[in-house]
């Protein structure tokens, strides 16, 4: 399958037609821009593929798109020229029980498709097919993961270097955002997080007009994309010398993340590798200040299957993707949060974040 990733049989539309049958399904239509992508390798903004248990290979897109389509999408896909509704204009096509993207589809969408379809056909709810294969890389993902990690792991060193203190929480994030592209992103995965002192204790705090204090700590947290592939660190750096419970809670979090992924391995249940990395915190006399997620898959999206989580569901798997980022927030002073990304293998994580985790003091 040449258009998607290079990838040998089966290619991703024969491994997505196999798993119908669990959803006793027909087809599968599929709407979402990167799951499409994934199936595809087609990058546009507009376009449906069409997978059936039956060897139903579709792709349709409109006259903007046709070259992009033609250069992109693979062979096994027979492509269509839609015109103003992609939706209307794969309806004639559809037959039995096909699924659909309920995670993305509108609710309008819907109505418009259901609308369309002839005698017989029923519409079923069928997110998250694509998004579980998704969830195990192959090694050509993997690969482009690991470069956006090497550009971010540079970013973090050039940063170290130039400085902290005195700077915008903006100023440093903008700057970071232009290393990125220097160096080869073709832009950051998610805005770039630049959080000093009490600021930190926003998980997800906007870089501010505001100067980074000297003697405190930095939360800066930034990905890369390469190819469509997102990465996702970070680091947390000291602008001098601490107090006492600002290096305490850094060394607890440290001690934390490195537990966790000492349990991260195939067939590990992701609520229990995240319990690992809570209970070290809750130990260490601030669960109630660790309230996210240890972590999630990355890919496609900075955001996707699995979930390190109370909540998540199921086990890891070899060639998942993941973070595993624990932190705590001192409200009013501070905030610590440490992030790897992670390969999971059958005995164990591949790191792919280089940059240093011991406490690094950046004047």
């Amino acid at each position: 399958m040449s258009g998607a990733d290079g990838a040998s049989a089966p290619s991703r539309a024969d491994r997505l037609a196999q798993r119908l049958p669990e959803r006793e399904l027909d087809a599968l239509l599929v709407s979402d821009l990167v799951n499409l992508r994934y199936l595809t390798g087609f990058t546009g903004t507009n376009g449906l593929a069409l997978v059936g248990a039956d060897g139903e290979r579709t792709f349709l897109t409109d006259f903007r798109y046709l070259d992009q389509a033609e250069a992109q999408v693979p062979a096994e896909f027979a492509q269509i020229r839609g015109k103003e509704s992609l939706l209307e204009d794969v309806a004639p096509r559809l037959a039995g029980r096909v699924g659909f993207d309920d995670e993305h589809l509108t609710v309008k969408a819907h109505e418009q498709l259901g609308a369309a379809v002839g005698e017989g056909v029923a519409l079923v709810a069928a997110g998250g097919l694509v998004e579980e294969l998704r969830a195990v890389k192959e090694p050509s993902e993997i690969e482009r993961i690991a470069r956006a990690a090497t550009i971010v792991d540079e970013a973090l060193g050039a940063l170290a270097e130039a400085g902290l203190a005195g700077r915008t929480e903006r100023a440093v994030a903008l700057s970071l955002e232009r290393d990125l592209c220097e160096r080869g992103a073709e832009r950051e995965s998610f805005p770039i997080i630049v959080a000093g002192g009490a600021h930190g204790a926003l998980p997800h705090a906007s870089p501010r007009d505001e100067p980074i204090p000297s003697g405190s700590l930095v939360i800066v947290d930034l990905g890369a994309i390469v190819e469509g592939y997102c990465s996702d660190c970070t680091r947390t750096f000291a602008t001098g010398a601490l107090d006492g419970e600002a290096a305490e809670v850094y060394a607890l979090v440290l001690a934390a993340q490195e537990r966790a992924l000492q349990a991260v391995r195939a067939g590990a249940g992701v609520v229990e590798v995240d319990a690992v990395a809570r209970e070290a915190i809750a130990d260490g006399g601030h669960g109630e200040r660790f309230g996210h997620g240890l972590g999630h898959g990355v890919g496609l999206e900075v955001h996707e299957r699995p979930r390190l989580s109370p909540r998540g569901e199921g086990t890891l798997a070899a060639g998942n993707v993941v973070t595993v980022e624990p932190g705590v927030y001192m409200s009013g002073a501070f905030g610590v949060r440490i992030e790897d990304l992670v390969v999971v293998g059958e005995e164990g994580p591949e790191v792919l974040s280089g940059f240093p985790k011991a406490l690094v003091t950046v004047a």
